[in-house]
């Protein structure tokens, strides 16, 4: 009985044992704080509001927003991107009860203890990784014309990037179509294809069933993304079915294969600004994280925070 207790405590511990020798090999580095910036989180889990320093804010957004594979470079440019993002939001926000939510609808963050438990005996490291990215571009945000920019990004282009009128009805000029042809060789979402029931894709786009599926593409934008179709004789604007349909991008074709809809999608998300998996494209180039935000970013200036 003892042999199997003692064999049972040695299972236990080994794991733990293990996380101590391998993080022996990784010192934790210190994240640097040089401006007193926070910005408010609306946890949507438990629907708290929390005040986190703007940097340690930023690593949880490399988390969340970009794989930890990433080449530097890429995090670099993200971190700025990121930081852009948040305190524009925080320029928007000032008078309400909170500047972000920690989701998708504004950008993903994940704080460190869900990391510790993500990432386990590679967190040291990971978090190392993202921290640097952070530390290397510390306080650096993008300005336009004096103003913070509106640093938008999303996926994976189709090989160009969107402007913002077409998607978001407000012209910007550092948001408009670039090419990215990185994207095709380094992103497994380059293109996606999804099926479904004609009963299910009528249904989801609130027309009358029919056995006959007439598509008409009305506008195209010079990236190739649908603006404008006509689905048996109803209007759609191709954002509208890129949110009834879940679809990865506004660059689509619809086929139908009997009783069954095929769609085929170029790239993921909504196309407007630094395309992620471009960014690593170009990194794995040699491109500075500066250079991808020049690229992506036009006429933007990479300003650092004042005290």
């Amino acid at each position: 009985m003892k042999k199997i207790i003692i064999f049972i405590t040695v299972l236990i511990f080994i794991p733990f044992f293990i996380v101590i020798i391998y993080n022996k090999n990784y010192k934790e580095i210190e994240l640097k704080y040089i401006s007193t910036t926070y910005i408010r989180v609306k946890k949507l889990k438990d629907d708290t509001i929390k005040k986190i320093p703007l940097e340690e804010y930023i690593v949880g957004v490399l988390a969340g927003e970009m794989p930890i594979s990433f080449e530097l470079e890429a995090l670099k440019a993200q971190a700025v991107a990121s930081r852009s993002y948040a305190l524009k939001r925080i320029e928007y926000n000032k008078d309400k009860e909170y500047d972000v939510v920690d989701s998708v609808m504004n950008q993903v963050y994940l704080d460190e203890e869900h990391l510790k438990e993500a990432w386990g005996i590679n967190y040291v490291k990971n978090i190392n990784k993202l921290r640097t990215a952070v530390n290397e571009t510390l306080d650096e945000y993008l300005e336009h014309n004096g103003s913070i920019a509106d640093a938008l990004f999303f996926s994976t282009s189709n090989g160009y990037t969107e402007d913002s009128q077409n998607i978001f009805n407000f012209d910007c000029n550092y948001l408009k179509s670039v090419e990215s042809p990185w994207d095709k060789d380094v992103s497994s979402a380059y293109k996606y294809q999804k099926a479904m029931k004609l009963t299910e894709f009528y249904k989801k786009i609130n027309i009358p069933y029919s056995k006959n599926l007439n598509i008409e593409i009305l506008k195209r934008s010079t990236t190739n993304r649908i603006l404008l179709l006509k689905i048996n004789n109803v209007e759609f604007k191709g954002t509208d079915l890129y949110n009834k349909l879940s679809l990865r991008s506004t660059d689509f074709e619809i086929e139908l294969l009997g009783e069954e809809v095929k769609i085929t999608t170029k790239g993921y998300g909504h196309g407007v600004g630094m395309s992620q998996y471009g960014a690593l494209g170009m990194a794995l180039e040699g491109y500075s994280y500066e250079e991808i935000l020049k690229h992506y970013y036009k006429d933007t200036e990479i300003t650092k925070l004042k005290n």
